[in-house]
């Protein structure tokens, strides 16, 4: 929203509700008072998000239900809402001639296949095993990969434009005061409660990701999925890190 504002874009946004404090940072942006406009919306009620979309040339559809721990019934409580959202954003999209759509997804829907080459560098032809997510109970991975390629599939069938961008773990400057569920991982080394299960990790910083959906929307002759990720990092180094930045925590164990 600040990048689009920035270049002078008019912007919809959807909030749970718009007279929520907790929305003052966008309120705030450079360029809000006249050009944004933020929309009670729900992805599960179609209505609100055809309100939102209606008049827009692209629309970016970032959402997506996270689980929480313990969640029960993970199949109706994230999968279905993830995939029935998508449908809602989508199909309102065709309704108000949208040209683009820019969906996030995620390398959780490509990098979850144990039938890729062992040694070959996952690329964007490759596919998050669903039957394999859903036996190794990999909520969130099965998620983002059914809602991926029903956005796709509903592309082709409709004529709709849809572009993915799958970024890995997005980490970065805050616009708001609470911290969100990717940057909660960071959070997790800082504050030492939750021992570190993966040795590395992918991340990628917000800023780039803006950059990369923008781009995608003003470049025409783009198709298809795109992997938006920097370098594989080791936890220890990113613990080592943090510990020369904030040397009063207690971290993780590497």
């Amino acid at each position: 929203v600040k990048l689009l504002l920035s270049r002078g874009y008019a912007v919809h946004g959807t909030v749970r509700d718009p007279g929520d404090a907790k929305n003052g940072h966008l309120a705030a942006l450079d360029g809000a008072a006249e050009r944004l406009r933020l929309f009670k919306a729900d992805l599960l009620d179609y209505g609100s998000m055809a309100a939102a979309i209606a008049g827009c040339d692209v629309v970016f559809h970032v959402a997506c239900p996270v689980l929480a721990n313990h969640t029960p019934n993970p199949e109706a409580n994230l999968i279905a809402p993830a995939v029935t959202g998508t449908m809602n954003v989508l199909k309102a999209c065709s309704e108000a001639k949208v040209k683009r759509v820019v969906m996030v997804s995620s390398v959780a829907a490509v990098m979850t296949n144990p039938s890729w080459p062992e040694g070959k560098p996952m690329d964007e032809d490759c596919w998050s095993d669903v039957d394999y997510c859903r036996t190794t109970e990999n909520w969130y991975y099965l998620s983002k990969t059914l809602a991926e390629l029903q956005a796709f599939d509903y592309a082709k069938r409709s004529g709709l434009d849809v572009v993915t961008v799958c970024p890995s773990l997005v980490i970065g400057p805050l616009l708001q005061p609470t911290v969100n569920a990717s940057s909660s991982v960071i959070v997790d080394f800082l504050k030492g409660d939750n021992e570190v299960k993966s040795k590395i990790r992918n991340f990628v910083d917000v800023r780039d990701v803006a950059d990369a959906l923008i781009l995608v929307y003003e470049t025409p002759e783009v198709s298809g999925r795109y992997i938006c990720s920097s370098h594989a990092r080791k936890v220890s180094d990113v613990i080592d890190l943090l510990k020369s930045m904030y040397p009063a925590y207690k971290f993780a164990n590497k």
